[in-house]
């Protein structure tokens, strides 16, 4: 997943997003939860080290247990791999949102927390609009790319 190697722990429907998703355990740091989602548990793994992605973001081995079940609880690893000398490319943010009362760059408050917007628009774990706020202070949930997906 996005260059770093990762374990298979979930495969399946979420509550999050429509279609199938898979759960994947980090072998290092830089997932966004601990395999639960919204208050919903979809795997067990250390803080910090779950992530989901489609699979249409994932390659790498393909090592299956034999018979594998439709919700994967075997561990299976994965090597996710970034096309040569390219990143995950941002997806474009809409200047302002769609009734015209936030705009880019403005700065906003979010429980309490002071930040900048630095998205607008759709995203792919959810429908409707959406802000990706940049907070001023280290204190989020992720650094601008939600479940594989880089917003800002």
């Amino acid at each position: 997943w996005n260059g770093k190697k990762a374990t298979v722990r979930y495969i399946g429907d979420v509550k999050f997003a429509a279609g199938e998703w898979v759960g994947l355990e980090l072998a290092e740091a830089g997932g966004v939860h601990d395999g639960n989602v919204f208050g919903v548990p979809y795997f067990q793994c250390p803080a910090g080290k779950g992530v989901f992605a489609q699979p249409m973001q994932l390659s790498g081995s393909t090592a299956m247990p034999a018979s594998a079940p439709s919700k994967a609880t075997v561990p299976t690893t994965v090597v996710a791999m970034a096309a040569e000398n390219q990143g995950p490319t941002t997806l474009p943010s809409k200047e302002m949102t769609a009734d015209g009362s936030i705009s880019l760059g403005q700065q906003v408050t979010w429980n309490g927390k002071t930040g900048m917007v630095r998205y607008i628009g759709d995203v792919r774990f959810a429908k409707g609009e959406w802000l990706g706020v940049e907070l001023t202070d280290a204190k989020g949930m992720h650094d601008g790319t939600v479940l594989g997906v880089p917003y800002f």
